[in-house]
């Protein structure tokens, strides 16, 4: 195929991408991998076609194609080859690693990056998300608006597995709980989407309709201190320490 060739399927996978078509894109993007990749995975164009390729498994929500397109991407990036995409997907990577909770491997490209490259928006947000995550700042995490919209599938997941640490916690923590308290401790923006959470993540909990409440822990199954055999497990301990100082 000729370049102008590639060109034309170049620019018709942009705007597949662009549109969200991903069932075209995915076929535009394989032939262009026929008639690029093998013959040079560095070039300028096989580049843009690998980089339409990520933010296309993006769009879909397809981790393992996302990760097969970004082990073809990196050596052409580790070899210097110069990209205008190149922060979005290393911000996109950032954020797969993130959701994977590969954390050495997120800290790993990092060391790679520049300070002018840490510091692009689209590289930043997920570097400054870890670290929010890290220390336990679940609300500046929830209220964090993604920088573009190939972002929102991996923030989506994030979401969801810092809505499951606050609602650990929040069960620990509270025999019963207003339904309106718990969906704002939550960030729901209201309580049919707690609900709907409920029904789908937390069936153990139990809605109270008439008192608008969520009690967690039910009082028939609550353990007490009398229901731990502590006398029997203290004469165990110690006629195991009786015979170990015999055999001794």
């Amino acid at each position: 195929m000729t370049s102008t060739g590639v060109t034309a399927m170049l620019t018709e996978l942009e705007g597949l991408v662009q549109a969200g078509n991903v069932q075209e894109g995915k076929q535009v993007l394989n032939r262009l991998k026929l008639e690029l990749l093998s013959a040079n995975a560095a070039s300028p164009q096989a580049v843009s076609a690998l980089e339409l390729g990520v933010l296309l498994s993006a769009h879909e929500g397809d981790l393992q194609a996302f990760g097969r397109n970004m082990a073809q991407l990196k050596p052409a990036y580790s070899g210097g080859v110069a990209s205008p995409r190149k922060a979005h997907i290393t911000g996109l990577n950032l954020m797969h690693l993130l959701v994977d909770n590969r954390l050495a491997e997120f800290h790993s490209e990092l060391e790679w990056l520049t300070k002018v490259e840490a510091s692009d928006a689209l590289v930043s947000f997920p570097i400054s998300l870890e670290r929010q995550l890290m220390v336990g700042i679940y609300d500046e995490v929830l209220q964090k608006q993604v920088p573009a919209p190939s972002f929102q599938f991996f923030m989506d997941h994030l979401l969801q597995t810092v809505r499951d640490s606050i609602a650990d916690c929040i069960e620990v923590s509270y025999p019963s709980l207003k339904l309106k308290d718990c969906a704002s401790m939550m960030k729901f923006d209201s309580v049919a989407a707690l609900q709907e959470y409920i029904q789908e993540y937390r069936d153990d909990w139990i809605i109270d309709a008439a008192d608008h409440a969520l009690t967690f822990q039910p009082a028939a199954t609550a353990v007490t201190a009398a229901d731990i055999p502590s006398m029997q497990w203290i004469q165990q301990s110690l006629a195991y320490a009786t015979e170990m100082e015999r055999i001794i």
